[in-house]
């Protein structure tokens, strides 16, 4: 059995050195995506040349700029998702626009303009009685304003067309905006309560430890302020290791609610990218001849009669 395994390794290994020596015909550039002849007769350094300058090109060339944003607006170009939702965060309604669903933008502002203005008013009245009524309704007009603001990023993000599915970047905003939506999207429902389970228990330790820091911490102010007069049956000292205690705790609540929350990103975004991924046992390995077609310019090559490459084409599924 292991002299099978090692007469295998050693095939293979001939093969990947046959594949790529000095006596293939072509070889692949992988940072272009096109194919450069390779000891091909006639063929001068013109197309290495043209490479290296569409390279150096493409390296300058911005990947996204705002003249390109509103060119995609207006249908005449396409962008990605990822610069959709954050045009759309600036400017509330242009995914709408972007996703010819520009009938929904006057209803975004209509519902966010009354929720301000009711805002406005609440608020006005309450600085005017003191209310509680009031300061209650005007905080229920914000959180209104702000439930239609992130209603129209979600939306935006929903509507976005695209033939990739699912969509990694869909994924990840769909975590961010709402965590375990990105998983409901891939099909791993069974993840939404392992990361609202983090996301409770972090936060009740956020929570708890909070109260506690606060606590110890307006113990020590009003024993403090008693100078003498203070008889209490925690010691100073004591006062200062718990209110310290508790505050290190809290911090660490908060890192890891991030960390829950950032994770539940990450992994909508990477089982996204690995919806496809075939993981059977299947592992094969195939070796065939391979012919690639010639794509240096005419003019390069003296040879008239060249056209293709050949080669060794290796397929492996494992």
């Amino acid at each position: 059995m292991g002299a099978r395994r090692g007469c295998k390794i050693i095939l293979l290994a001939a093969i990947l050195l046959l594949a790529t020596g000095k006596g293939a015909l072509a070889q692949r550039n992988l940072s272009s995506g096109s194919f450069t002849a390779a000891g091909v007769p006639g063929a001068s350094s013109t197309q290495t040349d043209l490479t290296d300058t569409a390279q150096a090109v493409e390296a300058t060339k911005p990947s996204f700029t705002i003249p390109m944003y509103f060119r995609a607006l207006a249908h005449k170009d396409t962008m990605k998702i990822a610069h959709m939702f954050a045009g759309s965060a600036i400017l509330p309604g242009t995914a709408q626009i972007y996703n010819r669903q520009a009938w929904k933008v006057p209803v975004i502002y209509g519902v966010a303009g009354g929720f301000v203005g009711g805002a406005i008013a609440f608020n006005v009245n309450y600085q005017r009685t003191g209310k509680t009524s009031s300061k209650n309704m005007r905080n229920l007009m914000i959180a209104g304003t702000v439930l239609t603001y992130y209603g129209s990023l979600l939306d935006g993000v929903i509507s976005y067309k695209s033939d990739q599915k699912p969509l990694p970047a869909r994924a990840s905003l769909y975590s961010a905006l709402l965590p375990g939506l990105g998983q409901a999207y891939n099909g791993d429902y069974w993840k939404i309560p392992i990361f609202y389970g983090g996301l409770a228990v972090s936060g009740y330790c956020w929570a708890f430890n909070q109260k506690q820091y606060k606590r110890y911490k307006n113990m020590y102010i009003d024993a403090v302020a008693a100078g003498d007069q203070y008889d209490g049956a925690i010691s100073l000292d004591n006062m200062i290791w718990y209110r310290d205690k508790f505050r290190r705790y809290r911090d660490y609540s908060i890192i890891a609610t991030v960390l829950v929350y950032v994770l539940n990103i990450i992994d909508a975004n990477v089982f996204a990218y690995f919806n496809d991924f075939d993981i059977s046992d299947d592992i094969t390995l195939n070796v065939e001849p391979g012919f690639i077609d010639n794509i240096v310019p005419e003019s390069t090559v003296s040879n008239k009669y060249y056209v293709q490459s050949v080669g060794l084409k290796i397929n492996m599924n494992f």
